[in-house]
This record gives C-alpha cells, sequence and structure tokens, in this order.
C-alpha cells in the first residue's frame, strides 16, 4: 500500500504494525495513520464493530478474538506488536503478547507508537481531567477550516467528518494526550493546552498528589519555545500555569480571572438555543466567540482552542469561522433521537466535573420539559472515591436513574455499587433510581419519561447503547407510561431509590 498523502516518511519499526485492541478510538486512529502514511496493519480485538469494519474498508486486516495466528496477517512478520496497559491489566497472558515475546518481536505502548508518527510536525497536544476531546476536536476543526489539513487523532469521531484520526497534508499534528496512565509524557508539543486538573484516575496514580505531579513532568516534555495555554478559572490549571511561568516557559491564558496581556479575558457567556455566545477581550480588542454546541464548558473549550491555533500561525477571523462551526463530537451530548415527545441524548461524561458541566449544557436545550438522566458509574475505585460529588453533579436533574457500574479494567470491589451514587444525590424521593439489571433499565426509562423531558445517558461504558433502546421501547409503546411511575414514585416492582 502507497501513502494517501505527503509528510514524514513512516518509521521502519511501524512498517508492519499489529495492534492488540484495534478497536479503542486511539488504536483504530494510530491503525488510520500508518495505513495512510503506506505501513501494513493487522490487528485484533475481543468483538467487532464498526470502528474494525472501517479498519478493513481501509485495508487493515482484523480478526475478532486473540490468538497468536493473528501475527501472520501481514506479509512478514510485524515489525511492531502495539498495545495498551488495559491489554496488560486484563489479559497479560493475551497469546498474541506471548507470540511476540516468543518471536522477539518489540512491543510498544500506543503512546510510544504515536510519538513516533508525531515525529517532523509542529505537535499541539490538547489534555486536562475534563474537556480534551471537545478541544482537540475545536481546534482540528477549526484549523481544517483555515485550509491546514492537519494530521489529528481524537479520542472520539469528529461528528463533520465521522473519524477521529486523520494523516493530513499540513505540517501540523494535533493529539488528544491522555493523562490517565501519564502517557502524554511521550510526547513533545509546541503548544500545550491544560482545561483542568483535578482528582482522577487514582487507580493509576495512587494520590491525588501523583496524578498532579504528572502534570508537572509534562511541562517539561513541552519544546524549547513552546507554549502552555492554561484555564486561569480553574485551581488546578491556574496553578499549573503559575509553576510553568517559574520555569521559564511562555504561558496564555483563558478565563475571568485571565489578566496577563496576551491572555483571553472571558467575559459574558450567553445560551442561545443549542448554541452559545462568549464575549472575550483579547490583545486589546472585543471578541465575539460564537460555539454552534451548547454549554459554558463547550465556551470555554473553545476559547482554550482559539488561543491554540493564533500560536500555530491561524488568522484570528479564521478561528473564529471554524469555531463557529464546530458540530461536536460522538458521544459528547450527541442526538440520538427522539420519540413520543422525548429527546434522548447520549453523552461520555464519567468524572463529576465533566457529569456537572454536560448536564448544565443540557439544561439550555431543555426548554418547559424536565431533565432526566440515566447514569452508569465507571470504574469500581471512582465510584468509590466519588460517590458523594457524583450526587451533587447529578442532582442538576430533575429525574435520576443509576446504573450497576461498569467494570471496564477492573475487579469488583465489596460494597461498592452504584447505589452508593444513588444514594448520594441529594433530590427528593421518588426522583432518584437504582437498577443494577441492565437489561430492565429501557422498560425504567420508559416508565418514568412523559412529553417534553429530555433524556441523557451518560458513561463511559455500554450505557451508550441505551439511547436507541429507549426510543425503541418508546415507539413501541406509541406514548410514554408517565402515569404509572412519574417522578413522584418508585416504579412498581423494582427497586426504587435505597
Amino acid at each position: 500500500m502507497t501513502a494517501t498523502s505527503p509528510g514524514p516518511a513512516l518509521p521502519p519499526l511501524l512498517q508492519r504494525t499489529h495492534l492488540i485492541g484495534i478497536g479503542g478510538a486511539g488504536m483504530s486512529g494510530i491503525a488510520r495513520i500508518v495505513l495512510a502514511r503506506g505501513g501494513e496493519v493487522s490487528g485484533s480485538d475481543a468483538k467487532d464493530s464498526r470502528a474494525l469494519l472501517a479498519l478493513r474498508a481501509l485495508g487493515a486486516r482484523t480478526a475478532v478474538g486473540h490468538s497468536a495466528v493473528h501475527l501472520d496477517q501481514l506479509s512478514g512478520d510485524p515489525t511492531t506488536i502495539v498495545t495498551t496497559k488495559a491489554v496488560h491489566q486484563t489479559n497479560p497472558d493475551n497469546p498474541e503478547l506471548l507470540e511476540a515475546a516468543r518471536r522477539g518481536i518489540p512491543v510498544l505502548h500506543r503512546s510510544t507508537v504515536l510519538a513516533e508518527l508525531m515525529e517532523g510536525y509542529r505537535v499541539a497536544c490538547v489534555t486536562g481531567t475534563a474537556g480534551k476531546t471537545s478541544t482537540t476536536s475545536m481546534l482540528t476543526v477549526a484549523l481544517q477550516h483555515c485550509g491546514l489539513d492537519p494530521s489529528f487523532l481524537v479520542g472520539g469521531d469528529l461528528n463533520a467528518s465521522g473519524a477521529g484520526a486523520h494523516h493530513g497534508t499540513g505540517d501540523v499534528f494535533v493529539a488528544e494526550a491522555d493523562e490517565s496512565d501519564g502517557s502524554f509524557l511521550a510526547y513533545s508539543p509546541d503548544v500545550a493546552v491544560v482545561t483542568n486538573v483535578e482528582a482522577d484516575h487514582l487507580d493509576h496514580h495512587g494520590t491525588v498528589e501523583a496524578y498532579t505531579a504528572t502534570f508537572d513532568a509534562f511541562l517539561e516534555r513541552i519544546r524549547p519555545g513552546g507554549l502552555l495555554v492554561a484555564n486561569s478559572d480553574d485551581p488546578g490549571s491556574a496553578a499549573l500555569a503559575a509553576r510553568a511561568v517559574a520555569e521559564g516557559i511562555r504561558v496564555r491564558r483563558y478565563g475571568r480571572a485571565a489578566t496577563t496581556a496576551g491572555d483571553a479575558l472571558v467575559g459574558e457567556y450567553r445560551p442561545e438555543g443549542s448554541r452559545g455566545v462568549v464575549e472575550l477581550e483579547l490583545g486589546g480588542r472585543r471578541v465575539t466567540l460564537q460555539v454552534a454546541v451548547p454549554g459554558e464548558h463547550m465556551a470555554g473549550n473553545a476559547v482554550a482552542a482559539l488561543l491554540a491555533g493564533l500560536e500555530l500561525g491561524v488568522p484570528l477571523a479564521g478561528m473564529l469561522d471554524g469555531l463557529a462551526g464546530f458540530t461536536g463530537v460522538r458521544r459528547r451530548f450527541e442526538f440520538r433521537g427522539r420519540s413520543a415527545g422525548v429527546r434522548v441524548y447520549d453523552d461520555y461524561a464519567h468524572h463529576p466535573t465533566k457529569v456537572a458541566a454536560a448536564l448544565r449544557g443540557a439544561r439550555q436545550v431543555v426548554a418547559d420539559g424536565r431533565l432526566v438522566v440515566a447514569f452508569q458509574p465507571h470504574l469500581y475505585s471512582r465510584t468509590r472515591d466519588f460517590a458523594a460529588e457524583f450526587g451533587t453533579a447529578l442532582a442538576l436533574a430533575e429525574v435520576v436513574l443509576v446504573l450497576g457500574v461498569y467494570a471496564a479494567r477492573e475487579d469488583p470491589i465489596p460494597g461498592v455499587t452504584g447505589a452508593l451514587v444513588a444514594d448520594a444525590i441529594p433530590l427528593p424521593a421518588g426522583s432518584v433510581y437504582y437498577e443494577p439489571s441492565f437489561d430492565r433499565v429501557p422498560g425504567r426509562l420508559a416508565d418514568l419519561v412523559e412529553p417534553g423531558d429530555l433524556v441523557v445517558t451518560m458513561g463511559a461504558g455500554d450505557v451508550t447503547m441505551l439511547g436507541p433502546e429507549l426510543l425503541a421501547e418508546l415507539e413501541r409503546r406509541g406514548e410514554p407510561a408517565a402515569g404509572d411511575a412519574g417522578p413522584d414514585s418508585p416504579v412498581a416492582g423494582s427497586p426504587g431509590r435505597l
């Protein structure tokens, strides 16, 4: 296969790449870029998916399940095996890893491979506890609007292109930088955006202090003369900016607390239906920024993207036009459909700050109905550590249905269930429900909703499947059975609030 567009040559180590867990957002993105740059790609995943189907169409050889024979799908032995922390945690005896060791094939973490692919580009990395996917996507779309055609890898599919990765013709590479396991320490950005820094991923880092320290280490990865874009309204990001200045790193801040020359001072935010408008003071001039997605947090993400784009040499007017045309990312307040007068959205939020921000954005478009949330906690450790914070965030809705914990890479922790979150939600009796049986959730939601409601299915697990199932159930019933079980009483025959 030949490369589809110019750019730095593909490193020899990646000429024949095999990815274990190829269906994941980051892994499938790497596969797309390697294919576009002329490499051969094979891979395996636990189950088939639309990501695998898309990669097959591009020329990748993919398999469902894991077996040593999957390493024989290319024209020769793979030159490298790409894996993730999750593969090692959930299956350290993965037969493909064992076979790679037997053959002496190098095994690299996903972040190391992405760093190799970034070589030769001007690099913009976006990280933070929350907002990094949306901010990376906004920056990418705005640069595309201005004709730069950047290469990019984002942790979600852009609504405009339907993909989360692309090998572009330009000299810029935009990447979402994952702090969850310290992966972002493999990158060397010219522009680093840090949206916020607050406790998360303690299953890996252990303590808040250790988690914060990784961001300090990330500062050291910024290339000489590079820039840090920091959120002055977030205490963690603001403190990081202060430490960066002390180390001689250039910093541009954004937020209501931004006061240094060159910062973006954020003023009034105005919701306009499903859009938002924010007024800025930037470089001594007044600027109006429009964002085509709801929520003040999204407007803040757009300001961060604006500063990054300006650093990359893009004209202000072009960035403003590009950001105004941003239509969102899959699973970030993504509209899934409407039935029986009920609108259904899906959102990836799985940290208390993300949940609160997403629900504040949803409030902007609820109109006269109620905000109903089906929330699936993600990871037992996160549920244990942040149950109270999740409860406070979810109280922004009128009705909440909490699901069982999505385990992901963890084993169950005794006593840790979704009930911890349900118990922590300070809403009136009859407004909060706990349903540990995933199969029963569509029916329970259909019982709870009424015309005019806006439903958000929320979490990082398989809760994303519920939207279509709820819509199908409402369609089957013809109209929601709100009179059977409204917000004032538990659903008959099933667990109510614990």
